[in-house]
């Protein structure tokens, strides 16, 4: 067979498998459909696929064929990437910051502190650590991959618990825009190339002077052309990123921090984030689970997964429990907030695939992460349903 055609087997195995397993088994209460994917990717990698149907996996996936697949996962994730920087809410943080940054501070530290403290843990055994990894980077790595708060799969878990609208769902939205924005500062400093920090200081004193450009033209367009512009804008920021230094989807998070969801409307930006998670990042979970190794043992990576998910769910509800007695939040508050925040997904799926990208983590660490996120996002609808239901029988 042709590598078209190879191609389009790999394509409809993407789309056919993960929808017959949500439907079938009715799996949308504990993991929805992206969860589903993610799993699905993670099942159809090498290190699950190839062990069991080595000859299949071998004849679908082919060099040329990964390739393929690759070229369109980097496009749907800079694409998802931007949407999550436009969907920053950063005006009413501003206006609530003294409980903003109180709840986003707390939320981030602790579930970072615990983080960092099982890097460090995992420093002291082989096959974790990545290649060109200082020691800092990888713990700080580690720590902060613990902390991520998945800001668009939020929002769709939300609208699944009919919390968006509400006024705690406002105040969760705030409070994860500004843990966002320290996810990816943070995972600028990680990625900081000294020898090249010439270029990556260039690189951004020329975006704000291009966004402030960008910022006074997007509103005299129409706003088909604004559709248009955007997606240059995407690709110019991404490109410029990558050559200098930094990963192109730190640039494409920029681009979509600098835009404002009001030039093509909340509805349009919605429906746009909707096709993008249907049409394209399906094959972003494949390409994601044909990165995941268990060649320290399938037992030692399920441990640290494991230890991981304590690390990062604990220091979650922690922090924001904290948070919630410093300002005095009513009884049950803190539980539903701080399981929302919890959330990982693709955010965080997105970040380990950076660290691995930069030889920051090993290919054990990135598959231990990713069950990490799986856990914790099918955990979110489980331990917040019957919270919530409490809070709003008071």
């Amino acid at each position: 067979m042709n590598t078209s055609e190879l191609f389009l087997i790999a394509i409809i195995i993407i789309f056919s498998l993960p929808y017959m397993i949500w439907r079938g088994l009715r799996t949308d209460y504990y993991a929805p459909l992206v969860v589903v994917q993610i799993i699905t990717g993670v099942l159809l990698g090498p290190g699950m696929l190839d062990r069991v149907f080595p000859d299949y996996y071998n004849f679908i996936f082919t060099p040329s064929v990964v390739q393929s697949l690759n070229g369109i996962a980097w496009w749907a994730v800079m694409l998802f990437v931007c949407l999550a920087g436009v969907e920053l809410d950063l005006k009413k943080a501003w206006q609530h910051r003294r409980e903003s940054a109180i709840t986003a501070g707390w939320a981030l530290g602790t579930p970072l502190m615990f983080g960092c403290l099982v890097a460090v843990g995992l420093l002291k055994f082989d096959g974790w650590v990545g290649s060109d990894a200082l020691t800092w980077q990888f713990v700080m790595g580690v720590g902060m991959a613990c902390a991520v708060t998945a800001l668009p799969i939020l929002i769709l878990l939300m609208e699944k618990l009919e919390l968006l609208r509400q006024p705690i769902g406002q105040r969760i939205l705030r409070y994860a825009s500004l843990d966002d924005i320290a996810i990816w500062g943070v995972l600028a400093l990680i990625l900081m190339d000294w020898q090249r920090v010439g270029m990556q200081l260039i690189f951004l004193f020329t975006f704000v002077f291009a966004a402030f450009c960008f910022r006074r033209l997007m509103p005299l367009l129409v706003v088909n052309d604004r559709w248009y512009i955007a997606l240059i804008w995407l690709a110019a920021c991404s490109l410029s990123a990558d050559m200098a230094g930094l990963h192109f989807m730190v640039g494409a998070f920029l681009a979509g921090a600098v835009m404002d969801a009001e030039w093509f409307g909340q509805e349009k930006v919605d429906q746009l984030r909707s096709h993008v998670l249907l049409v394209f990042m399906p094959v972003f979970f494949l390409s994601t689970g044909l990165r995941t190794s268990w060649a320290l043992g399938g037992e030692a990576v399920m441990i640290t997964a494991f230890v991981l998910l304590v690390a990062s769910v604990s220091g979650k509800l922690i922090g924001v429990h904290i948070a919630g007695k410093l300002l005095k939040w009513p009884a049950g508050e803190a539980g539903v907030i701080g399981w929302l925040l919890q959330t990982k997904a693709l955010i965080m799926i997105i970040f380990v695939n950076i660290l691995l990208d930069k030889h920051i983590i090993s290919s054990n660490a990135f598959t231990a992460l990713l069950l990490m996120a799986v856990a914790s996002t099918m955990l979110t609808v489980p331990m917040v349903a019957p919270k919530l239901k409490r809070i709003m029988n008071r």
